[in-house]
C-alpha cells in the first residue's frame, strides 16, 4: 500500500551546504521531518553541483516520512558559469556582458536537458539560447 502524501515543499538550497537555520529548517518543522537527516541527505547528494542554488522538491507523508527529487541549477546561472560572469546584465537589450560559443551552449543544454519539456536538442538550444539574451550572453558560432 502506497504511503499517503500530506504536501510538497519546493526550496532553492545551495548544494552540498544544507543547514538546519531558514529557509530550510522552518520548512521543513511545520510539517514535522526530521530536519538533520534532511539536510545530510540532500548534502551528500548535491556535492557534484556545489557552487550552485539547486532547487529541490520534498515530498512529506502523513507519517512524517520524506523523500526528494532535485533538479539542475537555473539556466542562468549556469550560463553566467560558462561564460565567466558573476551576474548578468542590468539591461540586456543594450548592453552585453558576455559571449559563449556554441558548443558552451550545447554543453549547458545537456546539463538542462532532463528539466527542459522538450525531448528536441535543437530546441532546448533555442530555449537555453533565450535565457542567455535575456541576461545579456551573445550566443557566436
Amino acid at each position: 500500500m502506497a504511503k499517503k502524501v500530506a504536501g510538497y515543499i519546493k526550496l532553492h538550497i545551495q548544494a552540498g551546504a544544507a543547514t538546519p537555520a531558514p529557509p530550510v529548517g522552518p520548512a521543513l518543522g511545520q510539517r514535522g521531518v526530521n530536519i538533520m537527516e534532511f539536510t545530510k541527505a540532500f548534502n551528500e547528494k548535491t556535492k557534484p553541483q556545489m557552487g550552485f542554488k539547486v532547487p529541490v522538491i520534498i515530498t512529506v507523508y502523513t507519517d512524517k516520512s520524506f523523500t526528494f527529487v532535485t533538479k539542475q541549477p537555473p539556466a542562468s546561472a549556469l550560463l553566467m558559469k560558462a561564460a565567466g560572469l558573476k551576474k548578468g546584465s542590468d539591461n540586456a537589450l543594450k548592453n552585453k556582458v558576455g559571449k559563449i560559443t556554441r558548443a558552451q551552449l550545447m554543453e549547458v543544454v545537456e546539463q538542462k536537458m532532463k528539466d527542459l519539456n522538450t525531448d528536441n536538442k535543437e530546441m532546448a538550444a533555442n530555449i537555453i539560447a533565450g535565457s542567455a539574451r535575456s541576461i545579456g550572453i551573445e550566443v557566436v558560432d
